[in-house]
């Protein structure tokens, strides 16, 4: 089998993001400069109960090559049968274990970064992604811990699961998005271990990126919400070009605007406007367009808006 992955050059990877890395985003990121897109977070459980919506957040647009799902549980027994019901589904490249995530509801479930907590209980999950998964890739996202920093012990259980490669995100989960991220921890994951890893937290710009990427000597960055409102970033590194022009910003915006359309509907309208609010930081006259698109339901109206502003 033909590896899509390779690592000649740094892997520049879309973040899963709970509400924001849909569908239309993700095709827009590929379109630009993305390396390599995710889906949003899947539920084990969500899955394997066939949920309506979570079939929906896996659908892919036809550009993402490659293309992961990102699966979180803790139930081995489950995940089993996520993984299964994954590899009967075409166009998946990988699958990716989330290991990171802080948020209490998927913490308090045992799953995301609980696992910190447990490494056997990490590697009883992780190995069992990789015994059942049929795709071409098996990964992980972790964070450096729970409370302590042992991203040398996290990175050493995660290689010895057989992953391709493990992101990690340069935080514990008591540091949720606010603590400074640790890059001489994600360095030291780095030496520690001999599969690729992606480097990924606070990575909100450019110049950011590519001193990241040489501090940490990682294989790749993940960027997350450094991509919201500003998804040029991965045409920047892609290109190798710090300055972007304003046509270039609008031509991604409309796009990604056409794209939630086509994904979404009239409903898309509705749901651009909190990214146009990301969108427009920085502009002259941002706060009266924001009031002024907060009302518009008009698909073509708020395209007519769009076009005017940027």
């Amino acid at each position: 089998m033909k590896e899509k992955i390779n690592f000649s050059q740094p892997l520049m990877v879309l973040a899963p993001l709970a509400g924001y890395t849909d569908l239309p985003f993700r095709r827009v990121v590929k379109k630009f400069g993305a390396d390599l897109t995710i889906s949003e977070m899947i539920s084990s459980n969500a899955l394997v109960y066939k949920s309506e919506k979570t079939l929906k957040m896996i659908e892919k647009s036809p550009t993402e090559d490659p293309y992961f799902v990102q699966i979180a549980g803790n139930k081995p027994e489950l995940v089993r049968d996520a993984v299964e019901i994954l590899n009967e589904i075409d166009g998946i490249d990988g699958i990716d274990l989330n290991c990171g995530c802080p948020a209490p509801k998927v913490f308090n479930h045992g799953s995301g970064s609980n696992l910190l907590g447990d490494l056997k209980k990490l590697e009883e999950i992780l190995s069992t992604v990789k015994k059942y998964n049929k795709k071409q890739y098996t990964t992980a996202k972790v964070r450096l811990g729970v409370n302590e920093k042992i991203p040398v012990e996290i990175g050493k259980v995660v290689e010895a699961c057989g992953v391709d490669f493990v992101s990690v995100h340069g935080r514990t989960r008591a540091g949720k998005y606010k603590a400074p991220v640790d890059y001489d921890a994600i360095k030291a994951m780095k030496e520690a271990i001999n599969i690729p890893v992606i480097a990924n937290g606070d990575i909100k710009d450019y110049n950011k990126a590519k001193e990241v990427l040489n501090y940490t000597n990682a294989d790749g960055l993940m960027i997350g919400r450094g991509a919201i409102g500003k998804p040029w970033v991965f045409y920047q590194l892609k290109n190798g070009v710090e300055d972007i022009s304003e046509a270039m910003k609008k031509e991604i915006i409309l796009e990604h605007y056409d794209a939630v359309i086509d994904f979404h509907g009239e409903h898309g309208a509705k749901m651009f406007r909190k990214l146009l609010h990301s969108y427009s930081k920085g502009y002259t006259g941002a706060n009266e367009f924001r009031d002024i698109i907060n009302r518009v339901h008009d698909i073509k109206i708020m395209r007519d808006m769009i076009e005017s502003f940027f």
